[in-house]
C-alpha cells in the first residue's frame, strides 16, 4: 500500500511538472511561433498565457518592438576618391514573425551584415560634399538598399537609417578648413567693396547737392569745426578757401613763360616812363592791382 501511494505521488509530481513546463507567457510586445515536432503550426500565439504540449511543441517568441542596431565604423572610398570612416544606426521591426523565424536563422545578425555592406556600397557611389551636406539623401538611399532584401523574404521592415559620424583624414580636414577660411575672406572682401561703392555713391550725391547750394559747403565746414571743438583737445582748425587753390590752378607754368617772353612797351607821361603791359598776356586777379613804374 505504501508503494502504491508513493508511485501515485511521483506520477502526480511528474504530471504537474509537465503541466508547468507546458505553460508559456507571451508578453504584450511579443508573438509566439509554435513548432510541433518541427512543423510550423499556422496559428500564432497572441499575448497572454498559452499551453503547449510538453516535449512535442516548441514556442519561439518574436518581439514586435522596434530594434536599434548600430553599424560598426566602416572604411570606404567615396566617388571622388576620398578615404573616410563612416558609422550608422538602423531602426527596424518584425512585421511577419513566421518569415523572421523560418526564412532566416538570426535576423538581427543578418540585418547588421546587410547594413554594413550596404553602407560601404552607398558611400562608394556618393561624393564627399553630398555625404557632408545632404545626409537626408544618403539616409533615404541606405534605407531603400537595406529594406529591399529584408522586408519581403525575412518579414522585417526598415523604419529608419541614419549616418552618425563621418571621420575624415587630418589632411582633408586641414584642406577643408583652409577652403572655408578662404571663402569667408572672399565674402568679407565682397561686403567691404560693396560698402565702399555705396558710400562713394552717397558722397557723390552729397557733393552734387553742395555744389547746387553754395551755402551748404560753408555750413558743413562750420559743422566740422563744431565737431572738432566738442572735445577738450588742442586741435586748431583753420578753414582754407578753395577759391585760392582754384586761382593757383589757373596760373600755369606755360602762362608764366609766355609772360616772360612778351616785350614791354614804354611811354612817357608827365616826365615818367610807364610800362604798358598787354592785358592778353598777364592775367591779373580782380582782387589785386599792380603798377610797374621806373623813375625818369
Amino acid at each position: 500500500m505504501t508503494l502504491v501511494v508513493v508511485a501515485l505521488v511521483v506520477v502526480l509530481v511528474v504530471v504537474l511538472l509537465l503541466l508547468v513546463t507546458g505553460v508559456r507567457l507571451v508578453q504584450q510586445f511579443e508573438k509566439g511561433v509554435v513548432l510541433r515536432f518541427g512543423r510550423l503550426l499556422p496559428e500564432l500565439r497572441e499575448p497572454g498565457l498559452h499551453f503547449i504540449v510538453p516535449l512535442a511543441d516548441r514556442m519561439i517568441k518574436v518581439t514586435m518592438q522596434t530594434v536599434v542596431v548600430g553599424i560598426p565604423p566602416q572604411g570606404a572610398i567615396t566617388r571622388d576618391n576620398v578615404t573616410l570612416v563612416v558609422d550608422a544606426v538602423v531602426y527596424y521591426r518584425v512585421i511577419d514573425p513566421v518569415k523572421a523565424v523560418i526564412n532566416v536563422q538570426n535576423y538581427a545578425l543578418a540585418v547588421s551584415q546587410v547594413a554594413q555592406t550596404s553602407l560601404r556600397s552607398v558611400i562608394g557611389r556618393a561624393d564627399l560634399d553630398t555625404l557632408l551636406s545632404d545626409r537626408e539623401q544618403i539616409n533615404d538611399e541606405l534605407k531603400q538598399v537595406i529594406d529591399a532584401p529584408t522586408e519581403g523574404p525575412w518579414g522585417l521592415h526598415i523604419e529608419r537609417v541614419e549616418v552618425k559620424d563621418v571621420s575624415l583624414p587630418e589632411g582633408m580636414k586641414r584642406s577643408m578648413s583652409r577652403q572655408a577660411e578662404a571663402e569667408r575672406e572672399r565674402r568679407a572682401r565682397v561686403i567691404a567693396a560693396d560698402g565702399e561703392f555705396q558710400a562713394s555713391a552717397k558722397l557723390a550725391q552729397a557733393a552734387r547737392a553742395m555744389d547746387a547750394t553754395p551755402g551748404a559747403l560753408q555750413l558743413r565746414l562750420l559743422q566740422t569745426v563744431v565737431d572738432v571743438a566738442a572735445e577738450k583737445n588742442s586741435t586748431l582748425v583753420m578753414p582754407f578757401p578753395v577759391e585760392l587753390l582754384r586761382f593757383f590752378d589757373r596760373v600755369t607754368p606755360a602762362d608764366t613763360a609766355v609772360t616772360e617772353a612778351q616785350p614791354v612797351a614804354t611811354s612817357e607821361h608827365n616826365g615818367h616812363q610807364t610800362a604798358d603791359l598787354d592785358p592778353t598776356v598777364l592775367a591779373v586777379p580782380r582782387s589785386a592791382t599792380t603798377i610797374a613804374t621806373n623813375p625818369g
